[in-house]
Formats: structure tokens, C-alpha cells, sequence
């Protein structure tokens, strides 16, 4: 039987007759929420999409974040229907994609970080090249209630794991679920990291304010923009 309110996958979706084939990522999500100090942990194919998830399920209006930092924080701003703004911040380790309580944290991964960031969106990066790193990965960090079910629908194409697509009802989704694999792997080194961990120096990103992407910081048609 599947427990209420876990984090089922249907056998149908993933082969084999497996009852949960997707039992690695809840190990890993429920190991990996107690290191950083939090309730939950929505594990996603990168932290890039962690991020776009929250500021989806924030719908999120102008977005102000440093002029330097990865490109893929500003697209998913984009991509979820809000603007950028930028601002000079010489930032280390994580930052706030203010207004909202949505923090990027790539570049920083220690034990209980998330007690500093009560009440919010505490995304992170399993990269190969990050602290706890894989070929890919990342994780929303949180301790709210209400928006862990509805991240889980959306990272699971806007529907509800274990629930066949006839018998449910479907949120914004997109599709960014991790793979058992990934999960397994992570979880392994996991359980070997040490609780205290340096920031990563922060990269030589480029001045975001001046792609012409992100002009004016108005978010484009997705055709539009890509012209």
C-alpha cells in the first residue's frame, strides 16, 4: 500500500511491477532534509530547476538578484512569467532572489543551513562540480507545509504521484524529477560529508545586466527573445 501524503511514483510509469521504484529518492530527500535542518527536501534535476519551481509556484512578479551570478537564475525567473532586476552584490555562497524568501544557494552546502533561512526556499546544486556533487541534481530546501505537495506535483508534470493521470487533477508541471540512480548515488556520499563545509569561491559569471536577453528587464516571448 502507499502511505498518504508520500512521495509515490506509479509502477506504470517507471517498469518493472516495482510497487516504488522511486524509494531511493525518498531515503535520499528524508536523509538529506535532516543534514540541512529542514522539514523537506523536493529533489530536481538541477538547481536551476528547483529554482524555477519556486518562483512558478510563487508566481513571481520583479525579481531583483546580483548582476553577477549563473545565467540560469535569471532564465527561470523568466521562465516562470516574472521580470529581473539587478543589483551590485558581491555575494558568497547564497543569496536572495528578493523580494521573495527563494534563496540560491549553488555555491554553499553545510549542515543545518537552513536554520539561518526560516520560511523559506532554500535551493542547492548537485553538479559534479559542487560540494555534494553527481553528474547533475539539485533540491528545494523548506519547512512549508502547504507548498510541499503542490512542488511535488509540479516537478512530476503537474501531477500526483501515484495517482493515474484519469483519477487526477494537475497544477503548472514540469519535468524534473530525479532519477532513482542520481538519488541512490548522492545518498552514498551523503552519508560521508562533513557537516561543516567551506562556501565555493564564487565563479567568474559575467554581468548579466548587460545580456541583451534581460534588456530593459522585461520578460520576452520565449520566440521573441531567442530572436
Amino acid at each position: 500500500e502507499r502511505e498518504a501524503g508520500r512521495d509515490r511514483f506509479p509502477a506504470e510509469d517507471c517498469g518493472g511491477g516495482v510497487s516504488n521504484p522511486f524509494a531511493a529518492v525518498e531515503a535520499f530527500e528524508r536523509d538529506l532534509a535532516e543534514y540541512a535542518g529542514c522539514k523537506y527536501a523536493v529533489t530536481t534535476t538541477s538547481c536551476t530547476e528547483a529554482l524555477l519551481l519556486c518562483c512558478a509556484c510563487l508566481r513571481v512578479g520583479e525579481v531583483e538578484i546580483p548582476r553577477h551570478t549563473y545565467v540560469g537564475v535569471a532564465q527561470s525567473i523568466l521562465n516562470a512569467g516574472g521580470t529581473v532586476k539587478f543589483r551590485d552584490e558581491d555575494w558568497q555562497g547564497i543569496y536572495q532572489l528578493f523580494p521573495y524568501f527563494i534563496f540560491d544557494a549553488a555555491r554553499r552546502f553545510r549542515a543545518l543551513m537552513c536554520a539561518d533561512y526560516p520560511f523559506s526556499y532554500v535551493c542547492v546544486s548537485f553538479h559534479v562540480s559542487k560540494i555534494l556533487g553527481h553528474t547533475d541534481g539539485g533540491a528545494i530546501l523548506h519547512s512549508d507545509d502547504r507548498a510541499d505537495p503542490i512542488l511535488r506535483k509540479m516537478r512530476f508534470d503537474g501531477r500526483t504521484a501515484g495517482v493515474h493521470p484519469k483519477d487526477d487533477t494537475f497544477v503548472r508541471g514540469f519535468h524534473c524529477y530525479m532519477a532513482p540512480s542520481t538519488a541512490a548515488a548522492l545518498h552514498r556520499k551523503l552519508s560521508h560529508l562533513p557537516r561543516d563545509n567551506a562556501d565555493l569561491p564564487r565563479s567568474d559569471y559575467s554581468d548579466l545586466s548587460l545580456a541583451p536577453i534581460f534588456g530593459g528587464n522585461v520578460a520576452k516571448p520565449v520566440a521573441e527573445a531567442a530572436e
